[in-house]
């Protein structure tokens, strides 16, 4: 027998508090703040059931953007509908989105000073060694099947050698997912989840009911509401400062990769850095690996390593600002259009999604992505060690194959050395990220003392 889950399952201050000691411990990328919001809100407090919490989990990995915060979102609109949803997102970015706001500031400051320097330049190959280890998870999980690695070495090959958009990647993994299901359904595996462990009920129950009713009034409002809310935004910075400022572009830009995040923040960051690199130069290959071992170091989602690209963008090309008016703004509007389609998202479609508990076609289009998004991390970690570990690289082109090459003879001895050392502490030992960053920043600046 089933029960409707009502508005403010929860108080709403109560929710307001554990909403905010979640948001202080989500490092460690989207398996850790995952598994933060599994321990607080499923297992200690007892708030949702394990498969419910496991069905919006699925879907918000079906939807582009960061999965750990619209899972937040989706969680929060459960116990305290559109006001929970608000707090949980919100909450769930802020302290991220303060301290890369504060380090951005600090590297633009203070990057040509020898020890800062010297500092990046022993995180950066730790970042290697983090990308590394995403791709070995995340394989783990979704490559369950031999035609699943498949695809994900075809993605690899796309991005690697031919130079395929990425969106068309994504869409061509879920079509494989979604004929996969239609022709061959033995070869996905099955997961409903687990059932919760027989102690205190859940205040929301795996088979409870949601008040919430689809409706295309509800829908058509909520749709005006936030594409307003997104775009607005844009328009004022195209008007006030010209469609051809960096503030306009970026804001369009960054807009279009909210819409293309699927598989988590690794996944699109190559997009992102060639975009950012080499077309609009906002910033260096190695500024993009430093800004990337920066997020790695704060709470909150790992794609907030968009705010620093923004901010060194615009600092660097204020137009009619000042040069920190500039890079506020550049970092503030583009938190922004990054983060606000997720509200959109989740609110416009939850409704539906909770009609939508066993829809297996789905799922399998999903299985396709996640299996994807191997082949594309993995490009992602060439990309870093090229860029981190030889001072230059070229590009080698015959036919349809065009391939980024490292200069052999500029590879950076101590990078490697450092790069060796980060893979053996993650692999090997199986230190927490943070200290495997902390100890190869003090291996960066230990290199100061060299001669």
């Amino acid at each position: 027998m089933t029960t409707d889950v009502t508005r403010d399952v929860i108080p709403f201050r109560q929710a307001v508090r554990a909403w905010f000691a979640i948001s202080l411990q989500t490092f460690g990328g989207p398996a850790g703040q995952i598994a933060v919001m599994q321990r607080t809100l499923v297992e200690d407090k007892r708030w949702i059931g394990q498969r419910r919490f496991n069905h919006a989990l699925n879907y918000c990995m079906l939807l582009p953007g960061p999965e750990a915060q619209q899972l937040a979102i989706y969680v929060g609109w459960l116990l305290n509908g559109v006001r929970g949803g608000l707090v949980a997102g919100t909450l769930f970015v802020l302290p991220g989105m303060l301290a890369m706001l504060a380090l951005s500031a600090v590297y633009v400051l203070w990057q040509d000073t020898a020890m800062v320097s010297a500092l990046f330049a022993g995180i950066a190959p730790a970042v290697l060694a983090i990308v590394a280890q995403a791709v070995i998870r995340v394989a783990r999980r979704s490559l369950t099947h031999p035609l699943f690695a498949a695809v994900a070495v075809a993605a690899f090959a796309a991005l690697a050698l031919f130079a395929v958009p990425f969106p068309i990647v994504i869409a061509v993994a879920a079509l494989i997912g979604w004929t996969v299901h239609k022709l061959a359904p033995q070869v996905l595996a099955k997961s409903n989840g687990h059932a919760d462990d027989g102690g205190t009920p859940p205040l929301i129950p795996d088979d409870a009911l949601h008040h919430a009713q689809p409706s295309r009034r509800s829908a058509t409002k909520i749709l005006a509401v936030g594409l307003a809310a997104w775009w607005l935004p844009v328009a004022a910075v195209a008007l006030f400062l010209g469609t051809d400022s960096v503030f306009t572009t970026q804001g369009l830009f960054f807009s279009g990769t909210a819409l293309v995040t699927f598989g988590g923040a690794y996944a699109v960051l190559a997009f992102v850095a060639q975009r950012a690199v080499e077309d609009y130069g906002w910033l260096s290959p190695g500024e993009m690996v430093r800004g990337l071992a920066l997020a790695e170091t704060t709470p909150g989602p790992l794609i907030m390593v968009v705010q620093f690209i923004a901010f060194l963008g615009a600092y660097r090309d204020p137009g009619l600002l000042t040069s920190w008016g500039g890079a506020l703004l550049g970092a503030l509007l583009t938190t922004w259009v990054t983060f606000v389609p997720c509200f959109l998202f989740i609110f416009l479609g939850a409704p539906y999604v909770e009609r939508l508990r066993h829809n297996t076609a789905i799922s399998a289009a999903l299985t396709g992505i996640t299996a994807s998004v191997v082949g594309v991390i993995a490009n992602l970690a060439l990309y870093f060690a090229e860029h981190t570990l030889f001072e230059r690289t070229f590009t080698w082109a015959w036919g349809p194959l065009t391939i980024q090459l490292p200069s052999l003879d500029t590879l950076n001895p101590i990078a490697g050395v450092i790069t060796l050392t980060a893979l053996v502490m993650t692999f090997v030992l199986k230190w927490p990220m943070l200290r495997v960053l902390g100890i190869c920043a003090l291996l960066g600046a230990g290199t100061i003392l060299l001669p």
